[in-house]
């Protein structure tokens, strides 16, 4: 089947955090801030959502479960989402878990809220690389504990671990934790085996507890290959590892994360913690139940799609803003892009953006944690002719600032 990825699909009057919810997201702000467009006139280039349509086998899949007529209280009682699931990891990553680790969260985010309250004392630290998706931040401060900010080392927006600093911080007997992220957000790194076994190395030698959110591993560009940190360390007890289905095939709404622990009492006080008490949404485990066994098709389509918006991305940059530093992320469906030079003396470019150009983003060091000054993240999940509106109208808005 061929998917059209250049569909537009109305998501008006869906209750959208990406089309309603950007004021309080973004700029902290309620119904009471105006900008010079209209809320349905903006290209909206922020939340990581994407503007595809779920592919049809989950809706089906979904469609299949309401024909059931039931939805009472529902628990994992069964084998058949484990097996698909673990089927996909076997063939995606070459990698498996006995099913007794496997545990369930609404997210990943609450699952980190949760084993953070778990694992780090109120007294103890926890390390994140930045720039840093905000809410490793939003977790230590949630459950009151410090966090360790790691900076990545940059050079031309290719990023790189800076093992000596990593080293130092992990040395620090107050350091509990390491939330590991792969492929890494904001930049859209994918480690390497040998990145990932150093980090491995610092981590069993300081005896830490290491968190892996690998909720992009499927958006990886074409050609390339997920490790889980799993596979990495396939004996290490202190080891968590957080996917989903719902980041790759868009349907974060539905709520629903895969939450890999090895460690047994921590396993049993995780489920003991839940605030779902187990149960768990009937609809969301036939949609990803459905994208395991029956998406990769759609989902090679759409990295080919992402191939090629990136491309795009690159090339309007490089011709129109040359003094933008870009690289193509080798993951995630997001770009990561330094605007400092083009957009001197702006600090809030998200801001700028909306008022300016009628376009939403994200960027700079409110919205992510560390690094991030001049930096805008710009969702490329969409159709081609939205981004290329987006990306001419920010050109324009750049162009009369520095004209000024």
């Amino acid at each position: 089947m061929k998917y059209n990825f250049d569909e537009i699909v109305d998501r008006q009057n869906t209750n959208s955090l990406n089309t309603d919810g950007f004021r309080g997201y973004i700029f902290h702000a309620g119904p009471e801030k105006v900008f010079p467009y209209k809320d349905e006139e903006f290209v909206r280039m922020w939340v990581a959502d994407m503007e595809f349509a779920t592919p049809q086998p989950i809706i089906d899949g979904i469609k299949a479960r309401l024909d059931r007529r039931i939805f009472g209280y529902t628990m994992m009682f069964k084998d058949d989402y484990y097996n698909s699931f673990a089927t996909w990891c076997k063939t995606m990553y070459d990698w498996g878990f006995p099913k007794e680790e496997l545990t369930f969260s609404a997210g990943v985010i609450p699952a980190l809220y949760q084993l953070v309250e778990l694992l780090v004392a109120k007294d103890e630290k926890i390390i994140i690389h930045t720039p840093a998706y905000g809410y490793f931040q939003h977790t230590a401060e949630y459950n009151h504990v410090e966090y360790v900010k790691a900076p990545l080392l940059k050079d031309n927006n290719d990023f790189r671990i800076d093992f000596e600093e990593l080293e130092k911080i992990a040395a620090d007997p107050k350091v509990k934790l390491l939330i590991w992220c792969n492929p890494h957000n904001p930049s859209g790194r994918v480690w390497s085996e040998e990145e990932l076994r150093r980090v491995a190395a610092i981590v069993e030698k300081n005896d830490l507890w290491i968190i892996s959110d690998e909720i992009h591993c499927d958006l990886l560009r074409t050609g390339l290959k997920h490790i889980p940190m799993g596979k990495v360390m396939p004996d290490y007890k202190k080891l968590i590892t957080c996917m989903s289905a719902s980041k790759t095939f868009n349907m974060a709404g539905l709520m629903f994360s895969n939450i890999i622990i090895r460690d047994k009492k921590l396993r049993k006080n995780f489920n003991n913690r839940d605030k779902n008490i187990g149960f768990l949404n009937p609809l969301s485990i036939a949609a990803h139940q459905a994208a395991y066994d029956h998406c990769g098709e759609w989902l090679d389509q759409l990295k080919t799609y992402l191939d090629d918006n990136f491309a795009f991305v690159d090339n309007f940059l490089k011709e129109k803003l040359p003094d933008s530093v870009f690289k193509i992320p080798e993951a995630t469906y997001l770009a990561w892009v330094d605007m400092g030079k083009c957009l001197p003396g702006v600090e809030n470019m998200a801001d700028f953006f909306a008022n300016k150009a009628g376009v939403l983003l994200e960027g700079g060091d409110d919205l992510f944690v560390g690094n991030a000054k001049g930096f805008i993240r710009l969702n490329l999940a969409m159709p081609r002719s939205v981004i290329d509106t987006g990306l001419n109208r920010m050109y324009e808005a750049i162009k009369e600032y520095n004209e000024l």
